[in-house]
């Protein structure tokens, strides 16, 4: 679980691209959209800049993930395959991004709004977001993964919204997923 520098490095090189195709899809998700170009220009994006779609082919209990990235539409929680669907005004769209380059990964997931958001809409995105940081804030040495955790949690149910318990962050590194999680 600890890295060296080098590895930190590395894995920095992959998140660059993530957040850079992350910043890049900005301009395309928006009303008339269609899940699947996104995911193609998604991929278009990290091939030109020599990374690897972290996703295409990952399998899990003999099911390939079939697309670049995951775009998960308003009530999809994670994961969402991209498909013919197009995206409306109003939706809530996060978008999943892994890569790998030089043999080490990089993942993140960014909520995109797509023209106007109801009131409830732009609550979760903003006590969601905000929740991030509060969790980031207490990813220190010392501490335990379950202070982040609990952290998020109380911070959401607070605002009358709960967590997806079944599912939780990853480390990452010479694997998509790795510990802590």
């Amino acid at each position: 679980m600890i890295k060296t520098k080098k590895e930190i490095r590395l894995i920095k090189d992959s998140c660059k691209i993530v957040a850079e195709v992350l910043l890049h899809l900005r301009d395309y998700i928006k009303a008339g959209a269609v899940t699947k170009d996104i995911d193609r220009i998604a991929e278009d994006y990290i091939l030109s800049n020599k990374g690897i779609p972290a996703f295409k082919g990952y399998q899990v209990q003999k099911i390939k993930f079939p697309a670049s990235v995951c775009i998960s539409i308003n009530e999809e929680v994670v994961h969402g395959i991209p498909s013919d669907r197009i995206l409306k005004d109003g939706d809530i769209v996060s978008v999943d991004v892994g890569v790998l380059k030089n043999g080490y990964y990089g993942d993140a997931a960014y909520t995109y709004e797509v023209g106007e958001i109801n009131a409830k809409k732009k609550k979760l995105v903003s006590v969601t977001e905000k929740s991030l940081y509060l969790g980031i804030e207490k990813a220190l040495d010392g501490n335990e993964v379950n202070d982040i955790g609990s952290t998020i949690q109380n911070y959401v149910e607070s605002y009358g919204f709960g967590v997806v318990r079944v599912l939780c962050g990853h480390g990452i590194g010479k694997k998509l997923h790795e510990e802590p999680s």
